[in-house]
């Protein structure tokens, strides 16, 4: 497949994921489902710190989650963007967070300089990871843009990825290139699918 008919594919793909995540319904209750799986995860028990994710628009619902992995002793970290990159914070309690631009729930700006909330990548040995569209590859696109490849990037080897995902986000196949990052789990509301992750 060529450059141009692959990202054409995963145009289509993601205008498609992104009117079926849309249309889902019951999104707090089907998100519980979701959530509830990804904390049984062996992967989840072991870790000792996790970044989750703060969920935006129609996205898997995770806010409603974090109280309790707060509560877990459990480190937990989550990203903002800050000029195109991922920053992560260490967040400690749900006060930490404030409605930023876009109405997105994000780490409070007089906390983010200080240094005990800053958190390297490499420190985490867990990632949950969004995105709009998947395979049962693990095969993952999100909106384009890359934030979370440049991340993954440089997390350590041994870290396991997961997106969470409602089933309706499950497609056939992600035109996946070189570049492309596969997740070691897809978690939706129905199962939890194996992916090839990144020894793939």
């Amino acid at each position: 497949m060529s450059n141009d008919s692959l990202a054409e594919r995963k145009t289509e793909i993601r205008a498609a994921a992104h009117a079926a995540r849309k249309a889902q319904e019951d999104k707090d209750t089907v998100s519980q489902a979701i959530t509830d799986r990804v904390m049984q995860l062996p992967e989840y028990e072991r870790a000792h710190c996790i970044m989750w994710y703060v969920d935006v628009r129609d996205e898997a619902r995770t806010r409603h989650a974090l109280p309790a992995a707060l509560e877990s002793g459990k480190r937990i970290v989550i990203p903002y963007c800050v000029d195109g990159e991922l920053e992560l914070f260490h967040l400690e309690t749900m006060d930490e967070l404030e409605t930023g631009m876009y109405k997105i729930l994000e780490p409070r700006s007089d906390l983010r300089e200080v240094a005990s909330k800053r958190v390297d990548v490499s420190e985490l040995d867990l990632i949950l990871v969004p995105g709009v569209a998947f395979d049962d590859r693990g095969g993952r696109t999100g909106h384009g843009k890359g934030y979370y490849d440049k991340l993954l990037e440089n997390a350590k080897a041994e870290t396991p990825l997961i997106s969470l995902a409602f089933e309706c986000q499950m497609f056939d196949e992600i035109p996946m290139q070189d570049h492309d990052i596969f997740m070691d789990k897809v978690v939706t509301e129905s199962k939890v699918y194996d992916g090839i992750g990144r020894k793939g």
